[in-house]
């Protein structure tokens, strides 16, 4: 039982070094490269911090297993706790900042639209600060997510049957209620303006470089997005707990044969 339990750390941290050392290169490689957008450079320093911080763990986790030394398995140990501790309060708070928020049907559209007080006060905090949300207006531009719906000549009935992202939605058109004429996807006559207190009808721009980018419904359809790739994280995350908790429960019985071999290994 000793030798499984050690083998079996020694497998799972050689597999994650491997994993380890292409998401360090993976961010000396974006930190190094010419010319790249603002949206790869915020993922640099994580990624660097993630792969470095790997490589750690799974070299104090195999040394420890293979060679049997105590300290460096009770250090991998007391790691592989916080990580749990870590990833558990991560997945309540993500189930818990994204409970908040919908998109709201639009009578003879077939996409939805999205209002920034819907979502939690954490996340509306998240981005209405002037730094965070040039950055993420920023990648926005990079993915050109607002370009692609000007391919093709589509009329309005055609544009209305789409099932638009919540960011095609918040961000490249102005809202409904605005009442603009429709020209093309990402251009609107203002001529029949609605008497609206909505403050994205004035903000809204058919200059491509701006366009909603500025609006409130922008802001809440990222929010939106976001909130989806988070339920997801957390149902991936709830998974990855139940791993770690395997590979935790392993450590400890390495742990353990590591310290009951001592004082065998002294004896004549």
């Amino acid at each position: 039982m000793a030798r499984v339990s050690n083998s079996v750390i020694g497998i799972l941290n050689v597999i994650t070094l491997l994993v380890s050392i292409p998401v360090l290169g993976a961010g000396i490689w974006l930190s190094t490269r010419v010319g790249g957008t603002d949206c790869e450079k915020f993922l640099e320093r994580p990624a660097m911090a993630l792969g470095a911080f790997l490589i750690v763990v799974s070299l104090a986790g195999l040394v420890g297993a293979c060679c049997g030394v105590a300290w460096l398995l009770w250090i991998y140990l007391l790691v592989m706790f916080l990580l749990i501790f870590v990833v558990f309060c991560f997945t309540v708070f993500a189930f818990v900042v994204t409970n908040k928020g919908a998109g709201e049907v639009v009578s003879g559209r077939g996409y939805k639209e999205y209002r920034l007080g819907d979502y939690s006060n954490w996340l509306q905090k998240r981005v209405n600060g002037t730094k965070n949300w040039a950055k993420i207006s920023s990648c926005l531009h990079d993915s050109k997510v607002c370009r692609s719906m000007q391919q093709g000549n589509q009329t309005i009935d055609q544009f209305i049957r789409h099932n638009l992202s919540p960011i095609q939605s918040g961000c490249c058109k102005p809202p409904t209620e605005c009442g603009f004429a429709y020209e093309s996807p990402t251009s609107w006559r203002s001529e029949n303006l609605t008497a609206s207190s909505n403050p994205d009808c004035p903000a809204w721009s058919n200059d491509p470089a701006l366009l909603c980018y500025g609006c409130r419904s922008c802001k809440a359809g990222v929010l939106a997005n976001l909130k989806s790739d988070w339920k997801k994280v957390a149902v991936v995350n709830i998974v990855f707990l139940v791993l770690l908790l395997l590979v935790y429960s392993v450590g400890c019985c390495a742990f353990r044969n590591s310290r009951l071999a001592k004082p065998q290994s002294s004896s004549p």
